[in-house]
Protein backbone atom coordinates (compact mmCIF):
# COMPACT_ATOMS: atom_id res chain seq x y z
CA UNK A 1 0.00 0.00 0.00
CA UNK A 2 1.37 3.49 -0.53
CA UNK A 3 2.98 5.13 2.53
CA UNK A 4 1.31 8.34 2.25
CA UNK A 5 -2.50 6.31 2.06
CA UNK A 6 -3.23 5.14 5.83
CA UNK A 7 -5.71 2.48 6.28
CA UNK A 8 -8.29 1.78 8.97
CA UNK A 9 -10.87 -1.02 8.87
CA UNK A 10 -13.62 -1.20 11.44
CA UNK A 11 -15.73 -4.06 11.42
CA UNK A 12 -17.84 -3.17 7.01
CA UNK A 13 -16.08 0.00 7.68
CA UNK A 14 -13.19 1.14 5.32
CA UNK A 15 -11.42 4.58 6.26
CA UNK A 16 -9.50 6.16 3.93
CA UNK A 17 -6.83 9.00 5.05
CA UNK A 18 -5.08 11.25 2.66
CA UNK A 19 -1.71 11.48 4.48
CA UNK A 20 0.65 13.55 2.75
CA UNK A 21 0.95 16.15 5.35
CA UNK A 22 3.91 18.02 3.69
CA UNK A 23 1.50 20.05 1.41
CA UNK A 24 -1.70 17.79 1.57
CA UNK A 25 -1.11 17.00 -2.48
CA UNK A 26 -2.22 14.05 -4.05
CA UNK A 27 0.48 12.25 -6.46
CA UNK A 28 -0.19 10.27 -9.38
CA UNK A 29 0.85 7.05 -7.45
CA UNK A 30 -1.13 8.14 -4.51
CA UNK A 31 -4.08 8.31 -6.62
CA UNK A 32 -3.38 4.70 -8.32
CA UNK A 33 -3.59 3.13 -5.43
CA UNK A 34 -6.53 5.01 -4.11
CA UNK A 35 -7.73 3.53 -7.40
CA UNK A 36 -7.06 -0.07 -6.67
CA UNK A 37 -8.21 0.29 -2.45
CA UNK A 38 -11.68 1.53 -3.80
CA UNK A 39 -12.28 -0.75 -6.48
CA UNK A 40 -11.56 -3.79 -4.30
CA UNK A 41 -13.73 -2.00 -0.84
CA UNK A 42 -16.43 -4.15 -1.15
CA UNK A 43 -14.58 -7.62 -1.02
CA UNK A 44 -14.20 -6.58 2.89
CA UNK A 45 -16.64 -3.49 2.87
CA UNK A 46 -20.13 -1.86 2.81
CA UNK A 47 -18.84 1.76 2.45
CA UNK A 48 -15.31 3.73 2.62
CA UNK A 49 -14.85 6.88 4.48
CA UNK A 50 -12.28 9.41 2.55
CA UNK A 51 -10.43 11.84 4.33
CA UNK A 52 -7.25 13.72 5.27
CA UNK A 53 -5.04 13.83 7.80
CA UNK A 54 -5.33 17.73 7.24
CA UNK A 55 -5.19 20.68 7.84
CA UNK A 56 -6.53 20.47 4.36
CA UNK A 57 -8.32 17.77 2.31
CA UNK A 58 -6.50 18.13 -0.82
CA UNK A 59 -4.30 20.93 -2.43
CA UNK A 60 -4.36 19.70 -5.72
CA UNK A 61 -2.11 17.17 -7.90
CA UNK A 62 1.42 17.09 -7.44
CA UNK A 63 3.57 14.83 -9.78
CA UNK A 64 5.65 11.98 -8.22
CA UNK A 65 9.46 12.93 -7.35
CA UNK A 66 11.89 11.37 -9.45
CA UNK A 67 14.77 12.39 -12.28
CA UNK A 68 12.00 11.62 -15.22
CA UNK A 69 10.59 14.70 -16.52
CA UNK A 70 7.35 14.97 -18.02
CA UNK A 71 7.41 13.88 -21.52
CA UNK A 72 7.52 16.64 -24.24
CA UNK A 73 4.99 14.56 -26.94
CA UNK A 74 1.30 14.95 -26.11
CA UNK A 75 0.53 11.17 -26.82
CA UNK A 76 3.25 9.66 -25.08
CA UNK A 77 2.38 12.30 -21.97
CA UNK A 78 -1.58 11.50 -21.83
CA UNK A 79 -0.03 8.20 -20.15
CA UNK A 80 1.29 10.40 -17.11
CA UNK A 81 -2.19 11.23 -16.54
CA UNK A 82 -3.85 7.66 -16.17
CA UNK A 83 -3.95 7.58 -12.50
CA UNK A 84 -6.03 10.86 -11.76
CA UNK A 85 -8.24 9.81 -14.62
CA UNK A 86 -8.30 6.12 -13.24
CA UNK A 87 -9.05 7.58 -9.90
CA UNK A 88 -12.33 9.75 -11.13
CA UNK A 89 -13.32 5.98 -12.74
CA UNK A 90 -12.76 3.96 -9.90
CA UNK A 91 -15.13 6.26 -7.43
CA UNK A 92 -17.79 6.21 -10.09
CA UNK A 93 -17.10 2.44 -10.25
CA UNK A 94 -16.89 1.69 -6.87
CA UNK A 95 -19.53 -1.03 -5.81
CA UNK A 96 -19.63 0.64 -2.38
CA UNK A 97 -20.26 3.92 -1.36
CA UNK A 98 -17.67 6.30 -0.30
CA UNK A 99 -18.41 9.18 2.29
CA UNK A 100 -16.27 12.20 1.54
CA UNK A 101 -15.13 14.14 4.89
CA UNK A 102 -13.94 17.55 4.03
CA UNK A 103 -11.76 19.82 5.76
CA UNK A 104 -9.53 23.15 5.01
CA UNK A 105 -8.47 23.76 1.65
CA UNK A 106 -10.01 21.73 -1.48
CA UNK A 107 -8.35 22.23 -4.33
CA UNK A 108 -7.82 21.03 -8.07
CA UNK A 109 -8.46 17.13 -7.73
CA UNK A 110 -9.37 17.62 -4.08
CA UNK A 111 -12.84 19.28 -5.67
CA UNK A 112 -13.00 16.43 -8.16
CA UNK A 113 -12.94 14.13 -5.84
CA UNK A 114 -15.13 15.60 -3.45
CA UNK A 115 -17.58 16.21 -5.93
CA UNK A 116 -17.75 12.34 -6.85
CA UNK A 117 -18.25 10.89 -3.39
CA UNK A 118 -21.49 9.09 -2.81
CA UNK A 119 -22.45 11.16 0.37
CA UNK A 120 -20.18 13.84 1.43
CA UNK A 121 -19.74 16.22 4.48
CA UNK A 122 -18.19 19.71 4.93
CA UNK A 123 -16.68 21.45 7.57
CA UNK A 124 -18.08 24.89 8.14
CA UNK A 125 -14.67 26.29 7.51
CA UNK A 126 -14.20 24.32 4.34
CA UNK A 127 -13.32 25.84 0.65
CA UNK A 128 -12.95 24.77 -2.89
CA UNK A 129 -11.99 26.05 -5.81
CA UNK A 130 -10.41 24.89 -9.34
CA UNK A 131 -6.90 26.74 -9.47
CA UNK A 132 -5.67 25.26 -12.92
CA UNK A 133 -6.14 27.98 -15.40
CA UNK A 134 -4.44 30.67 -12.71
CA UNK A 135 -0.69 28.49 -13.55
CA UNK A 136 -1.52 28.41 -17.54
CA UNK A 137 -2.82 24.98 -17.02
CA UNK A 138 -6.42 24.20 -19.05
CA UNK A 139 -8.71 22.14 -16.01
CA UNK A 140 -9.71 19.73 -18.14
CA UNK A 141 -8.94 16.99 -15.58
CA UNK A 142 -11.29 18.59 -12.69
CA UNK A 143 -13.91 19.02 -15.09
CA UNK A 144 -14.17 15.75 -16.27
CA UNK A 145 -15.08 14.61 -12.99
CA UNK A 146 -17.44 17.61 -11.91
CA UNK A 147 -19.26 18.03 -15.80
CA UNK A 148 -22.25 16.03 -14.35
CA UNK A 149 -22.23 16.88 -10.52
CA UNK A 150 -22.57 20.54 -11.07
CA UNK A 151 -24.58 22.91 -13.45
CA UNK A 152 -22.83 24.03 -16.48
CA UNK A 153 -22.19 28.27 -14.86
CA UNK A 154 -21.19 26.87 -11.69
CA UNK A 155 -18.04 25.51 -13.46
CA UNK A 156 -17.39 27.61 -15.75
CA UNK A 157 -17.66 30.58 -12.81
CA UNK A 158 -15.21 28.34 -10.90
CA UNK A 159 -12.43 27.67 -13.18
CA UNK A 160 -12.57 30.81 -14.87
CA UNK A 161 -12.17 32.65 -11.59
CA UNK A 162 -10.15 30.12 -10.30
CA UNK A 163 -11.97 32.14 -6.65
CA UNK A 164 -12.35 30.23 -3.90
CA UNK A 165 -15.89 29.57 -2.68
CA UNK A 166 -17.07 28.33 0.71
CA UNK A 167 -19.17 25.45 1.99
CA UNK A 168 -22.28 26.63 1.85
CA UNK A 169 -21.88 27.67 -2.01
CA UNK A 170 -20.29 24.57 -2.35
CA UNK A 171 -23.69 22.75 -0.87
CA UNK A 172 -25.91 25.24 -3.34
CA UNK A 173 -23.67 23.92 -6.52
CA UNK A 174 -23.60 20.39 -5.52
CA UNK A 175 -20.32 19.77 -4.43
CA UNK A 176 -21.51 18.55 -1.06
CA UNK A 177 -24.33 16.56 0.80
CA UNK A 178 -23.92 18.56 3.91
CA UNK A 179 -22.45 21.30 5.33
CA UNK A 180 -21.93 20.59 9.59
CA UNK A 181 -19.91 23.02 11.96
CA UNK A 182 -16.14 22.31 12.80
CA UNK A 183 -16.43 20.97 15.88
CA UNK A 184 -19.25 18.57 15.24
CA UNK A 185 -17.80 17.19 11.80
CA UNK A 186 -16.84 13.48 13.35
CA UNK A 187 -19.81 13.11 15.31
CA UNK A 188 -22.46 13.64 12.17
CA UNK A 189 -20.01 11.42 10.12
CA UNK A 190 -19.74 8.80 12.77
CA UNK A 191 -23.50 8.96 13.02
CA UNK A 192 -24.41 9.45 9.36
CA UNK A 193 -22.12 5.82 8.87
CA UNK A 194 -23.74 4.13 11.83
CA UNK A 195 -27.15 4.63 10.03
CA UNK A 196 -26.08 3.62 6.68
CA UNK A 197 -24.38 0.78 7.64
CA UNK A 198 -27.89 -0.34 9.39
CA UNK A 199 -29.06 -0.82 6.26
CA UNK A 200 -29.25 -4.30 4.13
CA UNK A 201 -26.40 -4.40 2.23
CA UNK A 202 -27.98 -5.39 -1.24
CA UNK A 203 -29.81 -2.09 -1.10
CA UNK A 204 -26.45 -0.13 -0.06
CA UNK A 205 -24.91 -1.51 -3.43
CA UNK A 206 -27.87 -1.43 -5.35
CA UNK A 207 -28.33 2.06 -5.29
CA UNK A 208 -25.13 3.09 -6.09
CA UNK A 209 -25.20 0.43 -8.65
CA UNK A 210 -28.93 2.07 -10.07
CA UNK A 211 -27.32 5.81 -9.71
CA UNK A 212 -24.32 4.74 -11.95
CA UNK A 213 -26.02 2.82 -14.82
CA UNK A 214 -29.38 5.14 -14.88
CA UNK A 215 -28.39 8.33 -15.88
CA UNK A 216 -26.62 6.85 -19.48
CA UNK A 217 -29.92 5.10 -20.50
CA UNK A 218 -32.58 6.34 -22.05
CA UNK A 219 -35.90 6.43 -19.83
CA UNK A 220 -37.52 3.09 -21.20
CA UNK A 221 -33.92 1.69 -20.25
CA UNK A 222 -33.33 3.42 -16.85
CA UNK A 223 -37.84 2.38 -16.04
CA UNK A 224 -36.76 -1.32 -16.71
CA UNK A 225 -33.45 -1.43 -15.07
CA UNK A 226 -35.53 -0.39 -12.00
CA UNK A 227 -37.77 -2.71 -12.22
CA UNK A 228 -34.90 -5.83 -12.37
CA UNK A 229 -32.91 -4.54 -9.61
CA UNK A 230 -36.17 -4.01 -7.61
CA UNK A 231 -37.35 -7.36 -7.91
CA UNK A 232 -33.42 -8.67 -7.61
CA UNK A 233 -32.92 -6.61 -4.65
CA UNK A 234 -36.19 -6.64 -2.47
CA UNK A 235 -36.29 -10.58 -2.81
CA UNK A 236 -32.61 -11.09 -1.45
CA UNK A 237 -32.78 -12.89 2.02
CA UNK A 238 -30.88 -10.05 3.65
CA UNK A 239 -33.72 -7.54 2.66
CA UNK A 240 -35.75 -9.65 4.62
CA UNK A 241 -34.34 -9.18 8.17
CA UNK A 242 -35.96 -7.21 10.54
CA UNK A 243 -34.21 -3.83 10.87
CA UNK A 244 -32.86 -2.98 14.20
Amino acid sequence: MHQHLLIDQQDRLLTVTLNRTEDNGVSDSMASALSQLLLNAHEKADAVVLRSAGPDFCTGRIRDAGPTPAAAEAYTRRDEYDGIFGSYQAMRGAKVPIIGVIEGRCMGFGTAIASLCDVSFASDQATFNIPEIGHNVMPTMVMSAVYDRMNRNAILWMAYSTDFIDAQRALAYGLVSHVVPQAQLDAEVMRFTGVLLSRPRPAILGLKEYLRVAPRMDEQGANDYARSLHSMVNTSAAMKKKAH
